[in-house]
């Protein structure tokens, strides 16, 4: 999800191996690029520290209950502060929707009738957010002539509105803060039209057994997140990163996306949100 470039990659993979060493874990980084469905790293069961959206963290927590706890919930080990001033020192996000630097479009209103990129259904940012952005923005329906296909990252969005795909697409906020730093002629390449509300970042998680048998472990590895900034060693790969610090975060706080995106559902059910949609999103 925040791997927007190889060097970016790269940090994370030093970052993460060196969070294993300090807490005395034998991590194994595997790489999961894109377009490998999310979804799948997701379902894996041997996670001890994998960035996943809040949206399906939430609905999977939502589910759990209603199925008396037949669905494995993965664990809360981190989620990140971003650095950057904007952030507020807290862990929480938003979608910018960009437009190309060289259009005429001066409001998201003026994206309507043409055609908007999402990432995955399953995303916050790239999906969620902006579904209930729009249905709160005044006009006639549908709003667009398109979704176009499934970009799956923030990138990928990205690369749709640069290349003529779309529009206008959503891109999750820490990964385009991400793309100002280290890809600068893309990020130069769009703007932003609109924001959506911040909501809770995605969190790092666990696979609900990965620890079974050592809940020493995780509280070791947790306990190296957490404590990290206070790390030297861990200090400057976190500032390249453009990471304040992790915190634990309530999950609670999630519970209210999935609340959002049902109401959401509900609307674009009864309003169609483009003349067509890709089989995605239906």
């Amino acid at each position: 999800m925040y791997s927007v470039s190889a060097q970016v990659a790269d940090l994370w993979r030093r970052l993460l191996l060196e969070l294993g060493r300090v807490s005395g874990t034998d991590l194994e980084v595997v790489e999961h690029p894109a377009p490998a469905p999310l979804e799948q790293l997701w379902q894996r069961e041997d996670k001890a520290a994998v960035f996943m959206c809040g949206l399906p963290y939430a609905r999977g927590v939502a589910a759990g209950r209603i199925m008396a706890g037949h669905i494995s919930v993965p664990r809360i080990i981190a989620a990140p502060v971003p650095s950057p001033p904007e952030f507020q020192g807290m862990p929480r996000y938003w979608s910018e929707l960009v437009v190309r630097s060289d259009s005429h479009f001066a409001t998201l209103a003026d994206t309507f009738g043409r055609r908007i990129a999402f990432t995955v259904a399953q995303s916050q940012s790239g999906y969620a957010a902006p579904l209930n952005l729009l249905r709160t923005q005044p006009g006639a329906h549908p709003r667009y002539a398109e979704v176009v296909a499934p970009c799956v990252t923030p990138l990928g969005a990205l690369e749709a509105v640069i290349d003529g795909a779309a529009e206008v697409a959503p891109i999750d906020s820490y990964a385009f803060a991400l793309l100002a730093r280290y890809c600068p002629g893309l990020s130069a390449q769009v703007r932003s039209v609109a924001r959506t509300a911040p909501t809770p970042i995605p969190p790092l998680v666990a696979s609900a057994g990965a620890f079974a048998d050592s809940a020493a472990q995780f509280s070791a590895l947790q306990t190296a997140f957490l404590q990290a900034h206070l790390e030297p060693g861990l200090r400057a790969l976190m500032q390249a990163l453009l990471l304040e610090r992790f915190v634990l975060p309530d999950p609670a706080t999630y519970e209210q996306l999935n609340v959002d995106f049902e109401e959401s559902l509900a609307f674009w059910r009864q309003h169609k949100i483009a003349s067509i949609v890709h089989p995605a999103f239906l």
